[in-house]
């Protein structure tokens, strides 16, 4: 599909906002600003970009807003006047490639379709930016390894879009595991789904924009949770697929359950679903439990432990604190908490998934190295 048609799709579907001023406004940008501040770029100017990234780049410490990168003509002057962008910071798909020269933007944000990932991961990477990749990583295994040899060759930085290890519900749990608070996990469980009643011509129901449905979207943030939630990769998965709405999921997966085995014993579970509410996160321990519920929304988050406690933290945008933590990579050398290595990961676990669901469930083997695709 070329970007003329993708254009006439995604304007058809959720993705396309409507044209219009009502997106939130912002004090004026200093293109001159102490590089200190790394400029980022959002790529894709979706709902996502406008009503989350956006804003959030708005309250960000180590970065911000410095330009965009459109499909839709119309968008360009609504974003400069309400991030008071300038006109030589605002791209389109076509003249995307002459980013390399511009000093102000340090950073682009992939935040467009998942079949539209790689292709522009890796044009930012040849013009010398440093990349993020929102979620999934692509469209399989193998443009993850071109994402990553792409940034690699010309040393630029890549991280995933995963927003979730910068806020704090989630490093409370990484801790509930790292210093074993209730023991050994024994049995976890994750269910990440929502009810979509959107128009079905949205590009996340059509496969070749997306790759997947429920799985490749919502899917992510489960098989996060299990490996998180435990501190150790699956060493095998089966899984299985539902529909109950064929009419509407026509062309991706409705509901999709899967379990997972841990070289360490522990044994997991995990739904996800785009005809379902459901957002949670539940890990049994040899000398207790805790638990998010919610566990993966846009917060704030709430918990528990089975020793009566609540486990509750401030409420920040996790966009903001994600962002910044990848700046400080970037600047300070500070820890990649979501590396392009885990979106490869993750993606390896999606195929495999489908591969058991084709094969009638039959298990499939998973073999990572030690730590791969954890946070450096």
């Amino acid at each position: 599909m070329n970007r003329r048609k993708f254009n006439a799709t995604l304007a058809l579907g959720s993705s396309g906002i409507a044209l219009t001023s009502n997106i939130p406004m912002a004090c004026a940008i200093d293109t001159k600003q102490n590089k200190k501040k790394l400029g980022i770029a959002l790529v894709g100017l979706g709902q996502y970009s406008t009503y989350q990234l956006a804003p959030a780049l708005q309250d960000t410490e180590h970065c911000y807003l410095a330009g965009v990168v459109t499909g839709t003509p119309e968008k360009e002057q609504i974003w400069a006047d309400n991030y008071k962008l300038p006109k030589e910071n605002i791209y389109n798909y076509d003249n995307f490639d002459t980013i390399k020269n511009n000093d102000a933007i340090d950073i682009v944000y992939v935040v467009l379709p998942n079949s539209m990932h790689a292709d522009f991961s890796i044009r930012a990477a040849r013009a010398g930016k440093h990349v993020i990749c929102e979620k999934p990583m692509a469209m399989n295994v193998e443009e993850c390894d071109a994402i990553m040899a792409a940034c690699m060759k010309e040393g630029v930085k890549l991280g995933m879009g995963y927003r979730l290890h910068s806020e704090p519900y989630t490093q409370e749990v990484k801790r509930f595991v790292r210093e074993k608070t209730f023991g050994n996990v024994k049995y976890i469980s994750a269910d990440a789904a929502y009810h979509s009643t959107s128009d079905p011509g949205q590009w996340r129901l059509n496969k070749a924009l997306s790759g997947g449905g429920a799985l490749v979207n919502m899917g992510v943030y489960a098989i996060q949770s299990v490996i998180y939630g435990t501190g150790e990769n699956p060493i095998s998965v089966s899984a299985q697929e539902y529909s109950t709405r064929p009419e509407y999921f026509k062309d991706t997966d409705e509901t999709i359950t899967a379990q997972f085995e841990f070289e360490s014993g522990a044994v997991g579970n995990i739904m996800t679903s785009h005809n379902a509410n459901v957002n949670k996160l539940y890990a049994s321990c040899d000398q207790g439990w805790f638990e998010l519920n919610p566990a993966n929304n846009y917060g704030p988050l709430k918990g528990r432990t089975s020793e009566g406690t609540q486990i509750s933290f401030p409420h920040e945008s996790q966009q903001k604190l994600q962002m910044d933590d990848f700046a400080k990579h970037i600047l300070f050398d500070a820890p990649n908490l979501a590396p392009g290595e885990m979106g490869k990961r993750d993606m390896m676990i999606v195929e495999a998934i489908y591969k058991s669901i084709a094969a009638g469930g039959r298990k499939q083997a998973l073999d990572f190295e030690p730590g791969y695709g954890f946070s450096k």
